[in-house]
Formats: C-alpha cells, sequence, structure tokens
C-alpha cells in the first residue's frame, strides 16, 4: 500500500514542546550502540519485518516509567552475547514544556559471577538519572515524561484478561497525574508484602494492619485518580469527530462503586475492613479479593452502543486509536504538550481515510509520534513533515 492524499501542514494548534532529540542505545536488544537526532517532528521508522523498529520504539519507552511496551524484565533487554553483567542503557535529550531534559535508564551492571546466587530483584534493578542526578526510581519519569502506545499486541485488548486494560488506563493516568505512578507502585508493593506474609502464615495484626491501611490510602486514591481520568476522557471522546468511532468509557469494580455510593474517606475504611476480614481467603488464594487491582477499563462504541469485545477488530482498533487522540488533546490543551505517542505498526493496518485522519490529529497538535512501517509510501502523506529513517538489521540511516 502507498501513496495517498498529502496531509496538510497548516500550523500545530499547540506548541509542540514534548520531543526526543537525541538519543542513545548501549546493548540493547540487537543494538550494540546505536544513536538518533530527530527533531520535533513525527519519526518514521521504515524496514523490513525483523530489523529492529520496535527495538527503538521500546527503546523511547524506558524514558517513561514502567517497563516498556514489551513488558519486558530488564535482563531480557540486554542484547545477546554482551559480556555477563554488562547492564544496558538509553541516554536521551527531551524537549519538554519546562525545558530539556537529559534522561538515562538501564539495567544495573553486576559481577556476573553473582548471577546464581543473588536475588533477581538485586541482579535487576533498574537505574534512573534526571539531568545527571540519581533518581530515587523510575516513578519520577513521570514528572517531565507522557508517552503513550499501541502496538500489534495490544489488538486484543478488549478480548483477553483485565491486567493489559488497567496498564493502558493507568499510562493515560500518568499523564495528567504524574504522582499516579508513585501512588500505583506503593499499593502494589503493599499487596505483594501482605501477600508473602498471608503465604506464609505470619497473622502480625501489626503489620498486616499497617500494610493494609497503606492499601487502602493508596488504593482509593488511584481508583480515584482513574475514574476522573476516564470522565474527562469520556467527555473528551463523545466529541469525537472524523472516521475514528466515538468511545464510552467507565471504571468497573468495587471500589469504583464504592466512590460512588460515598466519600473517599468511607471508601478508604470500607476497602480496610474488607482486607481484614479477608486475609484467610486472601492466604488462600493469594493476593487479595478486592482492591483497585481487580478493576477493569470498560469500553464501548458508542454509534452502536455495543461493548468493545463484540466489535469487529477494525472497530476496536479505531476505539482504540480514539482514545488515544482524545487523551492527547486533553493533554495538549491542559499541559501543553501532547503525550510522546508509539504507534507500532497502526497506519499501515488503516484504510486511507483514517490513515490520513490521524496523521492531521498527530499535525495539529504538533505530537512526535514514532510510528513503524515496512512500506515507505504509508507515510507519503506526511510529505516534509516526518523524520525518516531506514532500520535494516539493527543500523539506522537517516531517510
Amino acid at each position: 500500500m502507498s501513496g495517498g492524499t498529502p496531509v496538510s501542514a497548516a500550523p500545530p494548534a499547540f506548541a509542540p514542546a514534548l520531543a526526543v532529540r537525541r538519543m542513545t542505545l548501549t546493548r540493547f536488544r540487537g543494538y550494540d550502540s546505536a544513536r538518533l537526532e530527530p527533531d520535533r517532528r513525527p519519526v518514521a521508522l521504515i524496514g523490513p519485518n525483523g530489523a529492529g523498529k520496535t527495538n527503538l520504539l521500546e527503546a523511547v519507552s524506558f524514558l517513561a516509567p514502567g517497563r516498556g511496551i514489551r513488558g519486558a524484565r530488564l535482563a531480557e533487554v540486554e542484547r545477546l552475547g554482551s559480556p555477563p553483567g554488562a547492564g544496558w542503557a538509553v541516554a536521551a535529550t527531551l524537549d519538554t514544556p519546562l525545558g530539556p531534559v537529559e534522561i538515562g535508564t538501564g539495567r544495573e551492571p553486576h559481577d556476573g559471577s553473582r548471577q546464581g546466587g543473588a536475588r533477581s530483584s538485586e541482579r535487576d534493578r533498574r537505574l534512573v538519572r534526571i539531568d545527571g542526578h540519581p533518581a530515587k526510581g523510575q516513578t519520577a519519569l513521570a514528572d517531565h515524561v507522557a508517552m503513550v502506545w499501541l502496538t500489534p499486541q495490544m489488538d486484543r485488548l478488549f478480548l483477553e484478561g483485565s491486567s493489559g486494560r488497567r496498564r493502558f488506563l493507568d499510562r493515560l493516568v500518568f499523564g495528567f497525574d504524574p504522582a499516579h505512578a508513585g501512588r500505583l507502585s506503593r499499593y502494589e508493593h503493599a499487596l505483594r508484602e501482605r501477600a508473602r506474609l498471608l503465604r506464609d502464615g505470619r497473622f502480625d495484626e501489626g503489620w498486616l494492619g499497617a500494610l493494609e491501611d497503606q492499601m487502602a490510602t493508596t488504593g482509593i486514591a488511584v481508583a480515584a485518580a482513574r475514574r476522573e481520568v476516564v470522565q474527562r476522557l469520556r467527555a473528551a471522546c463523545a466529541r469525537s469527530v472524523g472516521p475514528f468511532p466515538g468511545a464510552d468509557l467507565a471504571v468497573a469494580g468495587t471500589v469504583e462503586r464504592w466512590l460512588d455510593d460515598g466519600p473517599a474517606l468511607a471508601a478508604e475504611d470500607a476497602l480496610r475492613e474488607s482486607l481484614r476480614a479477608g486475609r484467610r481467603a486472601d492466604a488462600d488464594g493469594g493476593g487479595a479479593l478486592v482492591g483497585p487491582h481487580k478493576s477493569d477499563l470498560a469500553v464501548r462504541h458508542a454509534p452502536k452502543d455495543m461493548p468493545a469485545a463484540l466489535c469487529s477488530t477494525g472497530e476496536q482498533k479505531a476505539l482504540l486509536i480514539a482514545i488515544v487522540l482524545a487523551n492527547a488533546r486533553l493533554l495538549a490543551a491542559e499541559r501543553g504538550a501532547a503525550p510522546i505517542l508509539l504507534l507500532d505498526e497502526v497506519a499501515a493496518h488503516l484504510d486511507p481515510e483514517r490513515r490520513a485522519a490521524l496523521f492531521g490529529e498527530i499535525l495539529a497538535l504538533g505530537a512526535q509520534a514514532w510510528m513503524t512501517g515496512t512500506d515507505e509510501g504509508v507515510f507519503d502523506p506526511l510529505g516534509d513533515d516526518a523524520r525518516r529513517f531506514h532500520i535494516e538489521d539493527a543500523h539506522i540511516r537517516p531517510g
């Protein structure tokens, strides 16, 4: 598929203020070392399957909190054949609304001789440096970078389990509320620690009570942030125009029902009491039977009033794009910068009308969208409004 109607290059409605301007990779996936110097325009990565395009998107994704677009363990990212314990690194200079920021992150180098005896958590510690200073954790990245991605693996997002939909939603929330990353991390840590105590049969009232109190306060804050963002996205999606369908969104779960029925403090009390009463059942089943880790993002095709899971594959992809674009519009209006968008093999699978609409939205928002494709013609409608790189066998050639 090639050619297409050129997309208008009208001045963006919002100043492009969040963009990767330089990125270097060291021992990352198939790259021993690599360097890219994009500008603020959208980025098109073009090359055959297996050339290393998605690896570059994954490197960009590690500039934000989380485990990247593949959800990989840190050890899985390290280039095969690297010296034992060498680690990997991604370093980048970004333009942000508050000025340039230098970010470095990677797997901490370690003594390969300790791999057999060291705990996995010790070997797989992710390091983060911001403007040359060590950060306390990767959640600090959310203060500087908002990022959303769509990958082929997400084509089944509405058909599979709720965990993928929660991760997708949380990434949207990070852009509006950077502190959400820290709250979510603290909640998940307390959830794991409580599960470990219960599994070991250690029903220490003081210890369990402290963990459950943290789960209650941070868990309700996590749920409230999700609800607020979804309400705003729902309104933005209802105003969508063009070939992408309107999406009706809601967060479903026990915690959300408590928030619907009363104030946050009452919901905290309810979660705290449910955790205390459910210790025996949670000891047998693992985890916890109630909490925001059980919530789900419910999406419906608004014009058809149909659950997304019952829509066609093309309609599901269009709904995801509609949500991502609505999120980008809201962020651009409220924070002065659209998020960085990582779109892996998305444009090639759209019909010409939807592809032109996607490119038009990206340019109008001034968003730096990183897009992959095997056919350079897919990106012809962007003309000189995109920065092209040709990728082959993990070698990068500016186009």
